[in-house]
């Protein structure tokens, strides 16, 4: 049972900082997740406390012979920070290509990048069942894949710079491919740590992995997104950290890169030489793992899927975030297009960390009943209005500017905003994992829960992808200063600055977006939210596994 209950939350959400702020929603799901990201990362939040409700949970939150396996503990916190770095810098990429006057095409194109944790379930059973005995079950995918990353970081720090400033723009199919592979390497490394982390620790002190993890994930997060954008950013280190202003900020992407990339091969070359997974603490009792072939837990899946109550379930998940994916997806993109700085927006993330910490303790009051849908049906339509009020934030923006920049109420008001945001987002989210837990059959539970996870954060990645890939399309712009000149397509435009006019935007794409996101949504609600509720009224039978 430690096993379920350790590794089936980390369904692969993108970890990410609340406060990341506005980011897409897929970074968060990082949903945040969801940042933004990006559902931030709630999940190891949300899962931690349904876990704790439990009695045997409640046992280990006093853990004797801690200090005996704190080097374990280290090490688990340690990996966990290596995986969010990767995750961190994903995350900042769109902000550097906004910067940079991108398509929303290519954003949405980027945004692939963000779905490998959102599909590990698919390749998990692999790592979990394959392995070379004499090296380690976990060490025999930790360590390819921790070198692999090193080994991508560093190709990187040497081409970033040729992809993001190519003279035709920044060679986003390129970018693409490499973080996409960093990503899902990213995922990879998380199966095989969450699972090592089941025999690192003694049985008495296993409750410690989810709290290295969410954690360790937080912190690489930010170090990859928050820390890095501050330190890139010239503005933010000649305003706060430089006496002699400078065009460059103190550290680079490729500095940056550099630098993580050494760091994953020398700790993992450290880790494969000096940590025995197998080794026996004195007097502790180790837990064992479930093995199970790669062919019976596909078979397992595909059974549970089959369940009426379970696939219309997942429909519904796969279709309730539709609403709000204007507002998750495009809204940060869109405030770095018109001005506020990455660095401020990325800043923001530091005050909404006390908020991430109370939110799920408050709102799991609520959910620990046996209706926890109720809190998510009732959250559903404050989110949606919250996109509306998203959009009148961009629109408001170009008049807030200043000629110094923004002023200290227009980041008041963003900060204001995504909290209000995070309060309706929290409590859909644990909502949602308190009833993942409630309905997943307990002798299953790993691959039930992981299965419910994965699906309810690829229900926020494809409509993020979808939202930013219809911005262009919906947006119309008509060339003013040259007659008879349009600005329909790239090569028009280009023809229209040539005959000496410009490109105006008469209506912005995202702004039909919001409208019709929040039309989809409260359709979703009034119908088929009646439907998500009604499953609650289902028997435990119901939701039970009847797999050979």
């Amino acid at each position: 049972m430690e096993h379920s209950d350790l590794i089936t939350h980390k369904n692969g959400r993108q970890r990410k900082l609340a406060g990341a702020t506005l980011l897409p929603d897929h970074v968060r799901d990082m949903d945040r997740g969801e940042t933004s990201a990006s559902e931030p990362e709630v999940e190891e939040e949300a899962a931690g406390l349904i876990r704790g409700s439990d009695s045997e949970d409640r046992r280990h939150r006093v853990r004797p012979g801690i200090r005996g396996e704190l080097a374990n503990v280290l090490l688990l916190l340690f990996l966990y920070v290596l995986q969010g770095i990767p995750l961190g810098l994903a995350g900042s990429i769109p902000l550097i290509l906004q910067s940079k006057s991108v398509s929303y095409k290519d954003q949405a194109f980027f945004s692939f990048v963000f779905w490998p944790f959102s599909l590990k379930l698919f390749w998990a059973p692999l790592v979990d069942a394959l392995y070379f005995s004499r090296f380690g079950r976990r060490k025999s995918w930790l360590v390819p894949t921790q070198y692999l990353l090193g080994l991508f970081m560093l190709y990187l720090s040497v081409t970033v710079n040729s992809l993001l400033q190519s003279e035709g723009g920044p060679k986003v199919l390129t970018l693409t491919a490499v973080f996409f592979m960093l990503a899902f390497l990213a995922a990879t490394q998380d199966i095989a740590v969450d699972g090592w982390a089941l025999t690192m620790l003694s049985r008495e002190n296993v409750g410690y992995a989810s709290t290295c993890n969410s954690v360790g994930q937080t912190a690489g997060y930010f170090l990859g997104n928050v820390l890095f954008l501050a330190l890139e950013s010239a503005d933010f280190c000649n305003k706060y950290l430089r006496t002699e202003p400078k065009d460059t900020g103190i550290v680079t992407l490729s500095d940056f890169l550099f630098f993580w990339g050494i760091v994953f091969l020398v700790s993992t070359t450290l880790v494969a030489i000096i940590k025995r997974e197998n080794e026996h603490g004195k007097g502790k009792r180790r837990v064992q793992e479930e093995t199970q072939g790669v062919m019976e837990t596909y078979k397992l899946l595909f059974s549970i899927i089959k369940m009426p109550t379970v696939f219309t379930f997942c429909v519904l998940l796969l279709t309730a975030k539709i609403g709000f994916s204007a507002a998750d997806a495009v809204t940060g993109l869109k405030l770095v297009e018109a001005g506020v700085p990455k660095e401020q927006l990325a800043l923001l993330a530091v005050p909404m960390v006390p908020l991430q910490i109370l939110l799920p303790v408050i709102i799991s009051k609520y959910t620990a009943g046996p209706r926890p849908l109720d809190v998510f049906y009732r959250a559903f339509p404050f989110r949606l209005l919250i996109g509306l009020e998203y959009a009148l934030l961009v629109w408001w923006t170009p008049s807030a500017r200043e000629e110094g920049g923004f002023p200290v109420y227009y980041y008041a008001i963003v900060l204001l905003s995504y909290a209000v945001h995070q309060v309706a987002l929290y409590s859909m989210y644990v909502a949602c994992m308190a009833f993942h837990a409630k309905v997943s059959d307990p002798l299953i539970g790993g691959t039930y829960m992981t299965l419910l996870n994965t699906v309810t954060n690829l229900g926020g990645n494809w409509p993020s992808t979808v939202a930013l890939w219809m911005v262009d399309p919906l947006t119309s712009k008509e060339c003013q200063g040259a007659v008879g000149q349009s600005c329909g397509s790239p090569d028009e435009a280009g023809l229209c600055v040539k005959e000496g006019g410009a490109c105006v935007t008469t209506l912005d794409g995202y702004y039909v977006e919001s409208v019709v996101c929040v039309v989809i949504g409260f359709a979703w609600w009034v119908w088929l939210g009646k439907k998500m509720r009604q499953l609650q009224e289902q028997s435990p039978a119901a939701w039970r596994c009847r797999a050979n």
